[in-house]
């Protein structure tokens, strides 16, 4: 097996008398989408800063397609793109993925499809200063994806798009990973995440507190399903005392349940007959899940 991408060893960082990263480990293989959690200050940004080699760990060791950051070799495998992304007002889209794909070696009749592919190719030649800020962040898209890079760094990326361009955004880190690409993905919109990652890892105050599928998270943190019935107008009452739970909306019944006895609860509102009219059973949510593990880091630090 060929080694990851990006290989993150036991890094830690301390910034005076903040410790803001704490023994952390992880790695990202070619291909794989990885939503990389945490609130402000909890590390991503300083882990962001050592993965591209604006500073340097006080221990551990941080490899990028085998070498280390800030290298040539590591430098050439990374694209960055950050939240608040600023281009000179007075070049065109097309003069800015220009310059940068002529930074990457890239040859010229690559910028056009990529403008193309970020939706711009309309406002390729109007000055990046009448962009908006959704524009401005696709163009930050196109240079980043400008020579095919080994790890993509995405730091809160869809940030001032509007929901269409946050679909499209997404079917191109798709795209990205699908070509072999290592995507490392910052975000707090972790609605958006829930399908679009292939592992979610955790940090909280400047330690890994989950590295794991959304799946194996939801199976390991034990956050209870949510099941809701919904119950004939004149049934609602009788349901609600028969199954317990909440009332909801006036006609519905949520029950929160283990995953353990989610067959039993299934069976019982089978047994209800006519009285339901529908039901559905949602996994944990990934808001959920963040919740459990950064609360149960919390309580873990003060006990």
């Amino acid at each position: 097996m060929s080694a990851p991408v990006l290989q993150i060893d036991q890094v830690s960082k301390t910034f005076q008398s903040i410790r803001a990263l704490d023994g952390v480990s992880l790695n990202v293989a070619a291909g794989e989408r990885v939503a990389l959690l945490g609130h402000n200050g909890a590390g991503k940004t300083t882990l962001f800063r050592l993965i591209l080699g604006f500073t340097k760990p006080d221990c551990g060791s941080i490899r990028i397609a085998g070498e280390d950051p800030g290298t040539d070799v590591a430098r050439n495998a990374v694209s960055y793109l950050p939240e608040s992304v600023m281009f000179p007002k007075t070049l065109t889209g097309r003069e800015i993925v220009t310059f940068y794909a002529r930074l990457k070696s890239v040859p010229k009749t690559e910028v056009d499809p990529l403008l193309e592919r970020v939706g711009l190719a309309d406002a390729a030649d109007r000055y990046a200063g009448t962009y908006s800020k959704g524009m401005r962040q696709r163009l930050g898209l196109a240079q980043a994806l400008a020579g095919r890079p080994r790890l993509l760094l995405l730091d809160e990326p869809t940030s001032g798009l509007d929901p269409l361009s946050r679909q499209d955004f997404y079917s191109l880190v798709d795209d990205v990973a699908a070509a072999g690409s290592a995507v490392l993905l910052s975000s707090h919109s972790l609605s958006e995440l829930e399908a679009k990652t292939d592992r979610v890892a955790i940090l909280r105050t400047g330690q890994l507190v989950a590295n794991a599928s959304l799946e194996q998270l939801q199976a390991e943190s034990a956050v209870p399903l949510r099941i809701r019935v919904r119950a004939r107008h004149d049934s609602v009452v009788e349901v609600n005392e028969r199954l317990g739970g909440a009332r909801i909306n006036g006609q519905s019944v949520e029950l929160l349940c283990p995953v353990p006895d989610k067959m039993s609860r299934l069976a019982a509102i089978s047994a209800l007959g006519p009285l339901v009219t529908d039901f559905d059973v949602s996994q944990p949510s990934l808001d959920e899940i963040y919740r459990h593990y950064s609360t149960r880091a919390e309580k873990e630090r003060k006990s």
